[in-house]
Protein backbone atom coordinates (compact mmCIF):
# COMPACT_ATOMS: atom_id res chain seq x y z
CA UNK A 1 0.00 0.00 0.00
CA UNK A 2 1.21 3.19 -0.86
CA UNK A 3 1.39 6.27 1.23
CA UNK A 4 -1.00 7.70 -0.63
CA UNK A 5 -3.41 5.30 -0.14
CA UNK A 6 -2.24 5.50 3.46
CA UNK A 7 -3.36 8.68 3.97
CA UNK A 8 -6.86 8.33 2.01
CA UNK A 9 -7.65 4.94 4.47
CA UNK A 10 -7.03 6.78 7.31
CA UNK A 11 -8.79 9.73 6.16
CA UNK A 12 -12.04 7.24 5.74
CA UNK A 13 -11.30 5.96 9.55
CA UNK A 14 -11.26 9.41 10.74
CA UNK A 15 -14.50 10.21 8.77
CA UNK A 16 -16.37 7.14 10.47
CA UNK A 17 -14.84 7.90 13.92
CA UNK A 18 -16.40 11.33 13.73
CA UNK A 19 -12.78 12.96 14.61
CA UNK A 20 -12.80 16.18 13.38
CA UNK A 21 -9.30 17.37 14.55
CA UNK A 22 -7.79 13.95 12.72
CA UNK A 23 -9.58 14.70 9.21
CA UNK A 24 -9.28 18.17 9.46
CA UNK A 25 -5.23 17.65 9.50
CA UNK A 26 -5.27 14.76 6.81
CA UNK A 27 -7.43 16.56 4.23
CA UNK A 28 -5.09 19.51 4.49
CA UNK A 29 -2.24 17.04 3.94
CA UNK A 30 -4.14 15.50 0.92
CA UNK A 31 -5.16 19.04 -0.33
CA UNK A 32 -1.45 19.89 -0.17
CA UNK A 33 -0.04 16.51 -1.97
CA UNK A 34 -2.97 17.70 -4.70
CA UNK A 35 -1.90 21.65 -4.81
CA UNK A 36 1.99 19.64 -5.71
CA UNK A 37 0.58 17.22 -8.52
CA UNK A 38 -0.90 19.94 -10.07
CA UNK A 39 1.72 22.43 -9.67
CA UNK A 40 4.49 20.21 -11.57
CA UNK A 41 2.46 17.98 -13.30
CA UNK A 42 3.38 14.55 -11.16
CA UNK A 43 2.33 11.99 -9.48
CA UNK A 44 2.81 11.84 -5.95
CA UNK A 45 5.21 9.27 -4.93
CA UNK A 46 5.73 8.33 -1.41
CA UNK A 47 9.53 10.48 -1.24
CA UNK A 48 7.43 13.27 -2.53
CA UNK A 49 4.62 13.06 0.11
CA UNK A 50 6.85 12.71 2.94
CA UNK A 51 9.00 15.59 1.86
CA UNK A 52 5.58 17.27 1.81
CA UNK A 53 5.06 16.17 5.34
CA UNK A 54 8.10 17.25 6.75
CA UNK A 55 7.27 20.63 5.12
CA UNK A 56 4.01 20.97 6.43
CA UNK A 57 5.33 19.60 10.09
CA UNK A 58 8.08 22.07 9.99
CA UNK A 59 5.18 24.75 9.44
CA UNK A 60 3.88 23.83 12.82
CA UNK A 61 7.11 23.92 14.49
CA UNK A 62 7.12 27.59 13.72
CA UNK A 63 4.06 28.54 14.25
CA UNK A 64 4.10 26.84 17.91
CA UNK A 65 6.95 28.76 18.93
CA UNK A 66 5.86 32.26 17.55
CA UNK A 67 2.30 30.94 19.57
CA UNK A 68 4.10 30.07 22.63
CA UNK A 69 5.96 33.61 22.40
CA UNK A 70 2.48 35.62 22.07
CA UNK A 71 1.62 33.44 25.32
CA UNK A 72 -1.57 31.48 23.48
CA UNK A 73 -0.85 27.97 24.39
CA UNK A 74 -3.94 26.63 22.89
CA UNK A 75 -3.05 27.28 19.79
CA UNK A 76 0.53 25.97 20.39
CA UNK A 77 -1.03 22.93 21.66
CA UNK A 78 -3.67 22.78 18.23
CA UNK A 79 -0.58 22.51 16.11
CA UNK A 80 1.47 20.50 17.90
CA UNK A 81 -1.96 17.95 17.65
CA UNK A 82 -1.04 18.31 14.39
CA UNK A 83 2.37 17.63 14.30
CA UNK A 84 1.84 14.33 15.91
CA UNK A 85 -1.24 13.17 13.01
CA UNK A 86 1.55 14.44 10.29
CA UNK A 87 4.67 12.88 12.59
CA UNK A 88 2.82 9.14 11.82
CA UNK A 89 3.31 9.63 8.16
CA UNK A 90 7.07 9.86 8.31
CA UNK A 91 9.62 6.88 8.77
CA UNK A 92 10.96 6.68 12.30
CA UNK A 93 13.21 9.61 13.17
CA UNK A 94 16.86 9.36 13.56
CA UNK A 95 18.93 10.18 17.02
CA UNK A 96 21.31 12.89 17.33
CA UNK A 97 23.59 10.06 17.82
CA UNK A 98 22.84 8.00 14.45
CA UNK A 99 23.11 11.73 12.68
CA UNK A 100 26.48 12.59 13.93
CA UNK A 101 27.88 8.79 12.80
CA UNK A 102 26.56 9.69 9.35
CA UNK A 103 28.01 13.00 9.54
CA UNK A 104 31.18 11.36 11.17
CA UNK A 105 31.81 8.89 8.30
CA UNK A 106 31.60 11.37 5.68
CA UNK A 107 33.72 13.73 7.27
CA UNK A 108 36.22 10.96 7.23
CA UNK A 109 35.52 9.57 3.75
CA UNK A 110 35.82 13.12 2.13
CA UNK A 111 38.48 14.24 4.75
CA UNK A 112 37.32 17.60 5.34
CA UNK A 113 37.53 20.21 8.21
CA UNK A 114 36.52 23.73 8.57
CA UNK A 115 32.91 25.56 7.60
CA UNK A 116 34.26 25.80 3.86
CA UNK A 117 33.52 21.81 3.39
CA UNK A 118 29.56 22.80 4.71
CA UNK A 119 28.36 22.62 1.05
CA UNK A 120 30.22 19.23 0.41
CA UNK A 121 29.69 17.54 3.68
CA UNK A 122 25.59 18.24 3.60
CA UNK A 123 26.02 17.17 -0.07
CA UNK A 124 26.66 13.72 1.32
CA UNK A 125 24.63 13.85 3.80
CA UNK A 126 21.47 14.99 2.77
CA UNK A 127 20.59 11.87 0.61
CA UNK A 128 21.30 9.87 3.40
CA UNK A 129 18.86 11.16 5.88
CA UNK A 130 16.11 12.52 4.12
CA UNK A 131 13.07 12.12 5.26
CA UNK A 132 14.63 10.18 8.32
CA UNK A 133 15.48 13.57 10.19
CA UNK A 134 15.17 17.33 10.60
CA UNK A 135 17.36 18.96 8.48
CA UNK A 136 18.36 21.90 10.30
CA UNK A 137 19.48 19.55 12.97
CA UNK A 138 21.47 18.03 10.42
CA UNK A 139 22.66 21.08 9.53
CA UNK A 140 23.76 22.19 13.41
CA UNK A 141 25.57 18.87 13.76
CA UNK A 142 27.78 19.10 10.24
CA UNK A 143 28.95 23.04 11.17
CA UNK A 144 29.33 22.04 14.89
CA UNK A 145 31.58 19.00 13.78
CA UNK A 146 33.52 21.51 11.38
CA UNK A 147 34.35 24.24 13.78
CA UNK A 148 35.50 21.52 16.23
Amino acid sequence: MSLKDLIVSNMKEAMRAHDAGRLSVIRLLLAAIKQKEVDEQVVADDALIQSIVAKLIKQRKDSVQQYLNAGRQDLADKESAEISVLSSYLPEQMTEEEIEQVVGSVMAELGVTGLGAMGKVMGKVKPMVAGKADMSKVSAIIKAKLTA
